[in-house]
Parts: structure tokens; sequence; C-alpha cells
């Protein structure tokens, strides 16, 4: 540690540095010139005039080495404050006393404070006991005595009474003033009145006072410094307003107990004192520069620990902590700029990069005022280091982001101004840098940079636009770059919308156009992976209205071009320009102008494309036939529900009045290229690829916000009815369900509500009597059941319950419990609150409340064949309902919960440990009684054919040691045996839950865990 507080240029090393002895301490801090200061002298401080007489820094009587008389008194007056009369003490207490005083025995002390807590005996009874200890004439017997009552206090000090703290108090600070043998128990018996919650007000405030007036704390050895630090922490955590009171004079006080401190265990406290002082708005008064001095003396940390230093102090802890205190005020600015400039130029390597770290965290709290006059000077010298380019531009990225907060009336003279070429070369030195972490921050300082008004010119842009490109494009294990590059290019294309169209948009639709080409070649994994990335870009830099409208037609163009029938197009090329056109649709949502022109380019391409794709035709393109696969349809699902939701209620009833007719009457003339070989009728007779594309009108309709009218809606909910019980094509009749769940749900109550309600009810209860049409009708009573159940509609507990009753049906009753888990589930296509459906905050909570009793009620009456069903359907139930809902419930549910691990269905196996897990963290009291059964039950599933039901079994295991250690500790042999097994699991990821759950039980119960 650099020189300026004490003789060596080094922190001492724990040891000798450590030691108990007293020590000389070095001169005065404040009246001394370190290695780093070039001020001159610092002011003179004048005693009286800092604190007033008997103040604080008030001078310091010589000790005294004859007793101070301490009058019986004490113990009377205890027994007043306690209203007692003063009880004379047992022959064994002053055994005890006797003991520990006179024969120097350390037991008694511990014997003596656990007789007080159980009642024994009182504190007035032991003051009594050491009466003639505390005032005998020899030091050494005093400090016995002193020390004996310390100890009780420090163990006891809750018992005490109002009254009691404050004439111990005025008893102990009397005693400061007594021999030096005997600071040392004085001290702790006020750290332990420091602890008392009855503590009055303004006793805080006297000791602190006569500790600052009566004790030379540096000439203490370290563990007694290291009390006082405690009493002043205790202090300014309970009794903050009190010390406030003083002003400046408590953070001189403290200045002068800190001042001469060498040792790393109570720096690392006096900087944490530090530090609360200015961020809890202690008054520094005049001291601002004193309090500097006595704590940047020890910059640059320079400590290396001994080997085998049983405190763990390291480097790093020291470092940050008193980084923490440079860099927590501006005021200290005037002082601290110049120390690092001239740090940054020191020959030393880690001083370098510590004052380039410190720089960099005050960049985050200093001021224009305080940095402008020391950039010149500052940039001078971080420009001559080339080894920690990193650190520099992360200082800067800090430096950059200040200046963004900085008052408008501050932001006319722009400090880095200036320096704005020298900037760009160092950033654009870093994005050219093979280093990944180098080239991560100089993308976030680029991202900064370009914030900022006329910092980056016409050529840095095009130069920017450049390397975003290049490292657009990166391979897979710089994939952290590439990521940044998209951001970096989305935010920068908002604030530069010309650039990114002249410079970016022409490369990337060249680029599409190769990878056109090598699709249609069938070229290898690289060029398609170079085709994704192309398309990410694509939609990253769709941040202004101007770049959607060149991004969004080649997107279109290029998916029409793969519908030519000369591109081999695999279903994931398909789902990725679908994904990228998603993208593009969430950030047009933010512009209303953006998301109408979208919506209207986009969904008529999009459906024409679809509905050419469904036309029966002699010969299928590979295209067309990939169109109708069911994950490709779920992607332009997506693309089409984000188009919607943001529609104002106008421009909604535009499209619908085209989409709606579209479906209903095969009114085509909305779309593009409408020339069709048939008409489209998916209701009408239509084939399977035509009735398909009933998802994309789900899609749409089902996103509109609840006040747009929907035409032919009556037609339009018959159709779908009709239509979610056809057989033959499950993927068309499932999405018919969900719309017409969908359109229920948002529809208002009244008369054509229950009208559609009972014709949905009809529909399903004559389907799940005829052998041909079960399953649809299942999932048609699944889907409304949930669009009601979310709205709270009186039907939905008759559905619920005609539900719950298939739970014993032999052929529905596996996909009836796992109904329940779509129930409580959030859906991501209809049914969402982004898409305006009708969804209760607390519909989770109402359909636990409702349906668990039958639940459970049905679990005990059902046979056994049919039992593991309502153990899934509760799982699936209280694996989605939050913790603190469930935790009530727990006592009664556990037993079920266990038993549902037993079932072979892996369903049930993991929801069941999904929902134990973080309850074995939140019911730890609960789950202790079943500790044996958990154990046995998680070890077995540790085996299981599934990998995931591996995975959670070991998570479980791993959470298992939060439980009270000596529950856990007869299992801990046979468990760590049992999970030999695992750490030899084929798959990495069940080894690492094996790996990391084993070592958690080697450590329970071992000191420290």
């Amino acid at each position: 540690m650099a020189s300026g507080c004490q003789p060596s240029s080094h922190l001492p090393d724990l040891g000798p540095a450590l030691g108990e002895g007293p020590f000389q301490p070095p001169g005065n801090c404040l009246a001394r010139t370190g290695k780093h200061v070039t001020r001159g002298t610092p002011r003179p401080l004048s005693l009286r005039q800092a604190i007033g007489s008997g103040g604080a820094c008030a001078e310091r009587p010589v000790p005294r080495h004859s007793p101070l008389p301490l009058p019986r008194s004490l113990v009377r007056v205890m027994a007043a404050a306690a209203d007692l009369e003063a009880v004379a003490p047992t022959g064994a207490l002053w055994g005890l006393v006797h003991d520990f005083v006179m024969g120097q025995q350390e037991g008694p002390a511990d014997q003596v404070a656990a007789d007080v807590k159980s009642g024994s005996y009182t504190v007035l009874q032991v003051v009594e006991a050491l009466g003639s200890s505390l005032e005998n004439p020899e030091p050494r017997t005093r400090e016995r005595g002193i020390q004996l009552l310390s100890q009780v206090l420090l163990q006891c000090h809750s018992l005490l009474l109002e009254k009691e703290v404050v004439h111990l108090i005025l008893f102990y600070e009397n005693r400061l003033k007594d021999h030096h043998l005997v600071i040392p128990s004085v001290l702790r018996g006020l750290r332990a009145l420091s602890l008392c919650v009855t503590l009055p007000p303004g006793l805080a405030v006297s000791v602190l006072k006569a500790i600052f007036q009566e004790v030379h704390v540096q000439s203490l050895p370290q563990v007694d410094r290291h009390t006082v630090y405690s009493i002043i922490t205790n202090f300014m955590r309970t009794r903050e307003e009190e010390l406030k009171g003083l002003g400046a004079d408590f953070t001189f006080g403290f200045i002068q107990v800190m001042d001469g401190e060498k040792d790393p265990r109570n720096l690392l406290v006096a900087f944490r004192i530090v530090h609360d002082l200015i961020s809890r708005d202690y008054s520094l008064g005049p001291f601002v520069e004193e309090l500097f001095e006595v704590t940047s003396c020890y910059f640059p940390i320079d400590f290396t620990p001994p080997p085998n230093d049983p405190h763990g102090i390291q480097r790093d802890d020291l470092i940050l902590s008193l980084r923490a205190v440079l860099a927590s005020t501006p005021r200290f600015a005037e002082f601290l700029l110049p120390l690092l400039i001239e740090k940054v130029d020191s020959e030393i390597l880690s001083a370098k990069l510590d004052s380039l770290q410190t720089l960099n965290a005050c960049c985050a709290v200093y001021g224009q005022k305080e940095l402008k006059d020391f950039l010149p000077s500052l940039w001078a010298s971080i420009r001559r280091e080339s080894n920690q380019r990193r650190t520099i531009l992360e200082m800067i990225l800090g430096f950059l982001k200040l200046q963004q907060k900085w008052s408008s009336e501050d932001k006319g003279e722009r400090p880095l101004s200036a320096f704005k070429d020298q900037l760009c070369s160092l950033v654009f030195t870093a994005l050219t840098d093979p280093n990944t972490q180098l080239q991560l921050v100089g993308i976030r300082t680029l991202t900064v940079l370009g914030a900022q008004p006329d910092l980056l010119s016409p050529g840095d842009l095009e130069l920017a636009v450049g390397h975003l490109y290049r490292l657009s494009f990166l391979e897979e294990d710089a994939q952290s770059c590439r990521v940044a590059a998209l951001e970096a290019s989305g935010t920068l294309a908002t604030l530069y919308p010309v650039a990114f169209s002249s410079h970016l948009v022409p490369k990337l639709a060249e680029e599409l156009c190769m990878g056109e080409s090598d699709l249609a070649r069938e070229d290898g994994s690289t060029k398609r992976s170079r085709h994704l990335r192309c398309l990410q870009a694509l939609s990253a830099v769709s941040t202004h209205p101007s770049i959607v409208k060149e991004t969004l037609p080649l997107l279109l163009q290029h998916l029409c071009q793969m519908n030519k029938g000369n591109v081999v197009a695999e279903p994931s090329e398909v789902i990725a320009v679908c994904q990228s056109l998603q993208r593009v649709a969430e950030k047009c949502q933010l512009d209303p102008e953006s998301c109408w022109y979208f919506h209207q380019t986009a969904i008529p391409c999009l459906l024409a494309l679809a509905v050419q794709a469904s036309m029966p035709e002699k010969e299928h393109s590979v295209m067309r036939k990939v169109l109708l696969e069911d994950e490709v349809l779920a992607a332009m699902v997506s693309v089409i529900g984000t188009a919607t939701t943001h529609l104002s209620p106008d421009l909604a009833a535009q499209s619908v009045a085209c989409i709606v007719p579209l479906f209903l009457d095969g009114n085509i003339s909305f779309l593009p290229e409408n020339s069709f070989p048939c008409r489209f009728q998916p209701f009408q007779d239509g084939s399977s690829g035509q009735r398909r594309l009933v998802a994309l009108l789900m899609a749409f309709v089902c996103s509109l916000p609840r006040n747009v009218e929907i035409p032919q809606l009556n037609q339009l909910m018959r159709e779908l009815l009709e239509l979610s019980c056809c057989q033959g094509c499950p993927f068309s009749s499932t999405a018919a369900a969900k719309c017409f769940a969908g359109l229920l749900n948002k529809h208002p109550a009244g008369q054509q509500l229950d009208e559609f309600l009972q014709l949905a009810v009809d529909k399903v209860e004559a389907g799940l009597g005829s052998g041909a049409h079960r399953s649809q009708a299942f999932t048609l009573l699944l889907w409304v059941t949930k669009a009601l159940v979310l709205r709270y509609h009186p039907l939905s507990s008759c559905l619920t319950d005609r539900l719950m009753g298939l739970l014993s049906d032999s052929e529905l009753g596996p996909k009836a419990a796992d109904g329940f888990s779509l129930l409580m589930s959030d859906c991501t296509d209809v049914l969402t609150r982004a898409g305006h459906a009708d969804v209760r905050i607390m519909f989770r909570q109402r359909f636990f409340t409702d349906n668990v009793p039958a639940l459970v009620q049905g679990f005990h009456a059902a046979p056994q064949d049919v039992k593991p069903n309502y153990l899934k359907g509760l799982s699936h139930v209280l694996n989605r309902l939050p913790k603190p809902v469930l935790l009530p419930e727990l006592p009664t549910l556990l037993s079920l919960l266990l038993e549902a691990l037993s079932c072979p269905d892996c369903v049930v196996q993991l929801s069941t440990l999904s929902c134990l897990q973080p309850l074995l963290q939140e019911a730890p009291q609960v789950m202790s009684l079943h500790v044996d059964t958990l154990v046995t039950k998680f070890l077995n599933l540790s085996s299981s054919p599934s990998m995931a039901v591996r995975i959670a079994a070991l998570q479980c295991m791993h959470a298992l040691t939060r439980l009270p250690t000596p529950v856990l500790l007869p299992y801990k042999p046979q468990v760590i045996r049992a999970l030999a097994k695992p750490l030899d699991d084929k798959k990495r990821l069940v080894r690492k839950e094996a790996v990391s759950a084993r070592g958690e039980w080697f450590l329970l119960g071992s000191p420290g865990s």
C-alpha cells in the first residue's frame, strides 16, 4: 500500500502487523504529506475550534494510574433504576466472581452470563458481587472485574432496563479515564451497551464524545481498535439522527480515530464507515480534504496476505472497499483526480490498473464541472496506455453515460468534443481487435458515443456501420459479440436511419440474394448460417419507420422467391424468415404508423402465399408443401398475431372487414397476386390444406381489440364449431376450437354469448357420446373451459366438473389430466393479455380454491387404475400455483404430492418435482417432517429413464440441503454413496447436477457450511 499514513509503503502482512501489543502510531496523517500529496502542508486545525471545549477533539489527559473512586452507590442507583432492593449475591456467585478476578480463571465468566440469561442472577447482583474488584487500587484487579462485567453484558445486554443502561453508560464513560490496562475491557462493555435497544436518546453521542476525548485509539492493540470501530458502526446503524446532530464534529472525531490505522481487518471496517458517512449525508463540514487524506493515503493498495491467512482478507477486498470510498462523492474530485492522473503515469502496472478502474468508478458519480478541468491531462495520460485499452474504454463508456445525464444547460460545452477523433480511433481499433471482451466494450462504447450529438461525423458513421456489419456475421464462438453488434445496430439505426439505409441495408440485400442462390444450390451449413444471420440483421435494424419500408419488402420478397419452387427450402428456412418478420412487427408496435404499414403490407402477402399453397394442383412445389406444415403455420400465426395486437380500433375494423370475408365467402380481392385455380372455401368442403389455414384466421381475430366488431360473427362461430369436431385433421380442428374459445372469451355478456355457449355445450356432449368424435369434442371442451375460467364466467364451474369427471374415463382420462396443465398455463397464441383477452388477475388462485378439494376427494374415491390421472391433474394445478397460495395448504396436500412421485408417468414426476423444489426452501419445517420419504424418492428418480426427471430429482436433492442440518445428517452417508452413480451418467447435464448436489451433501454439517 502506498505510503502516506505509515512508514512503510506496504500494508504489513497479517502476522506481526496484526499483533496485539500496543504500538506507537506514526505521526498525524493530517499533518503529513504522503508521496502523492503535492499541495503543501494542510491547514492547521484548532482542536477547541473543531469540537469545543471538552468536545471530541479536546486534548487528552494523561492516563491516571491511581484508581478512580467507585461509589458503592452504583449498586444502589441500579437497584433504584430497577425498582428493587439491592439483593445480596449468593455464595455461588461470589465464588464465581472470585475465581475469575483473583483466580485468573476464564470459565466462570461464561457461567455467570449463562446464569444471568437463565434468571438465576441479575446484572445488579453481578455488579454488587464485583463491587470491591471494581474499586481495587490494583489496575489488573480492576481490569479483571470490568472484564467480567463486560463479558456478561455482551451476552445479556437485551435484558437491561433503560435506567440500568443509563447508569452503566455513565460508569463506563468514567472508566475511560482509568489506567491503560483497563481501557480494552471498558471498550468491550461500551460495545455491549451500544447494542441495547433500550439505550436512551443522547447517550450514543455522549459515549462517542468520551471515546474521542479520552482514548488514543491508534495506541491500542488491533482487537481493541476494532472494538471502537464496532461501537461507531452500531451507533451509525441505530442512532443515525443523533449522530448527525453532532454535525462535522462527528466526522472529525472519526478522522482522529482512524488516522494511522494499518491493520487490514480494521481498514475494511473503517472504509465502510467512511462510505456510510458520505452516502448517508453526514455533515463533512470543513473536513472534506482531511477525510480524503485519511483514506487516500492507502491508495493504491499494495497488500499481499500471508499464506494460510485465517482471516481471508484479500487484496481485492481492500481495493474495492477503498475505491467505493474514493468514488462516493464529487467533493473528492479536486483532490482525487490529480492523484489518479499521477498514478496512471506510474511504472507499476497494478497502480495503473487500479487508477484507471477507480477513474471508471468515478465517472458514474462525478459531474461535468468536476471532470472538465482535468480532461486534457487525463486524456493525455490514458492515450499513452496501450496495454489497458479495455479498462480505458470502460472508463470512457462510464463518462459518456454520465454525460448523457448532465442537464441541458451543461450540454453546450461537450467536454469530449475536442477529443472525438481520438475517441473514434480508439473505439474502431477495439472493434477490430481479436479479443472478444475488448470488442464487447468497444460495441457498447460505440453505442453510447453515437447517442451523443455531433460526436460521430458522416465518415465515422460509415466506418461504424461497416464494423457492425462485419461483427453481425461472426461465427458461433463469438456469439456474444454478434448479439451485441445486432443490438447496437438497432439502437444506432434509430438515430441515424439515413446512414444505415445507405450503407447497411444494401449490403444485407445483396447478402440475401446470395443466400437465395446458395439455398438453390443446396450449399453447406456455413452458407445457411450466413443466410440466417442476414435475416437477423435485417430485423435488428428495422427500428425506424423509413428503414422498415426498405427491410420489410426485402423479407417478403425473399419469402416469395422461396415460393417460386426453384429453391429447396427446409421448414427451418421459412421459419427463420417468419421469425425475422415477427421481430420487425414487434419493433413496429411502438409507432402506430409503422404498425399499420407492416399490417397492411405483410398480412395480405402472407395470406396470399398460404392460400396459394393450399390450392389443389397437379404438381405441388416443395415450398408449397412446406408452407402448410404445422411448425411453419405456427410461425406465421406469431407474425399475424404480433402485427394485429397494437392496431387502433379503426384500422383493425378496416382489416377485419377484408379478412373474415376471405375465410367465409372466399373474397380474395384484397390479396396480391390473387389469381388462384379454384375458390378458397376452408369451411365449405374445403380441402385439408385450406382448412389448416383457419389457424391464420385464429391469429388475426383473436388478437383484435375487444371493441372491434367482427362481421358475420354468428356464421363464423357456427362454422368454427362445426370444424372443431371434424375428423381427419387434428391441426385444423384444434385451431377452430381455439379460435372459437378466443372469441367467446372476449364476447360481452348477453343473450348472444349464452346462445354460443349452449351451442358449444350441445356439440361437446354430442361428441363425447360418439366414439368417432370424442377426441375433438374433448379438445373443444378444454378450450371453451379455459376461455370461461379466465373471465370468471359462471358456466366455467360446470365445464370444469365435466372435465374432472373425464379423469375416470378409460380413453380420455390421461388427456383430461393433462388438460389441467392447459387450464393453469399461459398460452402464446390465443387467450393472452397481449391479445386483449379477458384474463382476470387471480384466476389461478380461484381455480385452486374451487377445484382442488374435489380433485382430492375424487382421488380417494377413484379406482386404483385411474388414481394416477387425479394425481397428474393435481400436480399440474399445484405446480403452476403461486407459492404463497400453496404454502398454507401444503400440510394437507404434501402426502398426495409424495404419492405422485411414485406414479410411473414421467410427466407427473417432472411436474411434481418442479413443484417440490421451491417448497424445500420456502417451507423447510413442513418438508422436514417427510425427509425420509423425500430422500428415498428423489434418489430413486435420479435413475429415471427420463433425462429431465433425473435432472429435476438431483436439483431436489440439492435443495434438500436447505432443510435443518440435524434432520439431514443421519442420511448423509447414504446420499453421498447413492449420488456417486449419476456422476457417471451419459448426459453431461445430469453429471453437472450430480456434482453440485453431492458437493453440498459433502459439506453438510462442516464448519461454516
